[in-house]
């Protein structure tokens, strides 16, 4: 099976602008079928599960997911089918919501890294991070909450002040082994709209909704202008951001889990290498069991 997905195609390249509107939300699919895609998506959960094998047993690297997205684009449904193969002791899933009080006493990165994966393990960030360059951008009162001690009075020069302080993050993690792979579902309005609809006609899926769905949609542009700047401040060659057509979910998920292989295989990960005297060991402890 081979997959006609080349990762670089979907990457944001360090210091381009972002136009989002010259950003597909629908490709060509890769699968012939649903079967099809059944069968591709398969193939490279099997693939994955062998990298987090590797990962764990080489226990030189972690890695973090980062996936961010409008409402609808299939977020959980892509953490749920492209990780469905991985071992669960050695991945951890985290979603951020409004902060908690006790959050909101400290600065805007602390309760992420809190549950930033450990060496040998992968970490799933369900929005992280980026949410206080995203909708606290296009919300200000929840920045009015944070307690800072001077709010800039240009917002250019807060944003800034933040991207540059992710990045900072990013570049840490990096250097201290944690691989991150950043994923913006690009959704259409009118695809988020169908899906809100199905949300409704559909009775097994009215828990995923709520009114403030609907009123996020009138920040819509806002949103957009948010991700922009946001990819093109904080895409980085040891932090990417990929854009991945969401419109179709099954064409995003393989689409997905290809980066997601790519990432690994740039790792170069072996099993570790047995020693002579660890050899001559296990060969005593073979002979003691077979007497």
């Amino acid at each position: 099976m081979t997959m006609q997905i080349t990762s670089k195609d979907f990457r944001v390249r360090k210091g381009d602008l972002v136009d989002l509107k010259k950003w597909p939300t629908m490709v060509d699919p890769v699968y012939r079928s649903k079967e099809h895609y059944h069968d591709l998506l398969t193939d490279h959960v099997s693939r994955l599960s062998v990298q987090q094998q590797l990962l764990y047993a080489s226990n030189r690297h972690a890695v973090l997911l980062v996936f961010q997205a409008m409402d609808a684009a299939g977020k959980d449904g892509a953490i749920q089918h492209v990780m469905s193969g991985i071992n669960p002791q050695g991945c951890q899933v985290f979603s951020f919501k409004h902060p908690s009080a006790t959050e909101l006493q400290h600065d805007f990165l602390w309760r992420t890294t809190r549950d930033l994966p450990e060496r040998g393990r992968i970490g799933i960030f369900n929005r992280s991070y980026y949410e206080e360059v995203l909708i606290v951008r296009v919300h200000r009162d929840i920045l009015m909450s944070e307690g800072l001690p001077d709010v800039p009075r240009h917002d250019k020069t807060l944003w800034r002040h933040r991207y540059r302080s992710i990045s900072n993050l990013e570049r840490h993690l990096h250097a201290n082994g944690t691989r991150i792979v950043k994923f913006f579902l690009h959704l259409s309005k009118e695809e988020q709209r169908k899906r809100f609809l199905a949300r409704i006609d559909e009775p097994e899926k009215n828990w995923k909704f709520s009114t403030a769905d609907v009123e996020e949609r009138k920040f819509w542009d806002h949103y957009m202008t948010a991700y922009e700047e946001c990819l093109a401040a904080t895409s980085t060659g040891h932090s990417p951001w990929y854009v991945v057509p969401a419109d179709d979910k099954q064409n995003a998920r393989l689409i997905v889990s290809q980066i997601v292989l790519d990432a690994f295989d740039d790792l170069k990960m072996s099993y570790p290498k047995t020693s002579e005297a660890r050899r001559r060991e296990l060969l005593m402890i073979r002979k003691q069991l077979e007497e």
